[in-house]
């Protein structure tokens, strides 16, 4: 007798159940058993899939960190436009989402998953760090077109913002910060930095 439903897409259902799980728990409550269970399928499935449960976590995590490409993209289109501070602080209110902060809770609350992840992400913490990279990437195409001084150092300010950033954002359980918290941050990471 089959037990479960059948999967469309095992891995996104499996993944979506995961960060439901995530949402709801915390890492602490992410278990093969409640992902497969809140995915409505047999645990085999999940191992179908992915070798074990820790593969599977490293598999959630970097598909969360190909999905900053997309956002990396438009930040980069962005440039020269609206203003520095403004963009940026966009960005940080789309990256810090409540699924991202509570990945960043997942990578930061396993060891054994960090150290899997340090094949793709071997310096800073997963996720985070490819956030910091995009904010870098984007920061230097706006001093290439004049709007950052010359003497700032997207290297340094890129990581300034997202630490500030994962730090406006990290409480789960309280209410995220506005949109003119995140905005006073950002315009207070860039002073003197933005021409505008």
């Amino acid at each position: 007798m089959p037990t479960g439903v059948a999967l469309r897409d095992a891995r996104e259902q499996l993944f979506e159940a995961a960060e439901r799980i995530l949402l709801r728990t915390g890492p602490h409550g992410l278990t093969s058993r409640a992902v497969t269970t809140e995915a409505g399928c047999a645990k085999g499935v999940l191992h179908r899939h992915f070798a074990d449960f820790d593969d599977f976590l490293a598999a959630l995590v970097q598909d969360r960190i190909a999905r900053l490409d997309a956002q990396a993209a438009a930040l980069r289109a962005a440039a020269g436009t609206a203003t520095v501070t403004g963009n940026l602080a966009a960005a940080l209110t789309e990256l810090f989402g409540p699924v991202a902060v509570a990945v960043v809770g997942l990578v930061t609350f396993r060891d054994d998953l960090r150290a899997r992840l340090r094949q793709s992400t071997p310096h800073g913490l997963p996720l985070l760090s490819e956030a910091t990279a995009m904010l870098a990437g984007y920061l230097a195409a706006e001093r290439d077109q004049g709007r950052i001084a010359e003497g700032a150092d997207p290297g340094t300010l890129a990581p300034t913002l997202v630490g500030a950033g994962h730090l406006l954002y990290a409480d789960r359980t309280g209410p995220p910060p506005t949109t003119e918290t995140v905005h006073a941050m950002v315009a207070s990471v860039l002073t003197g930095a933005t021409t505008e």
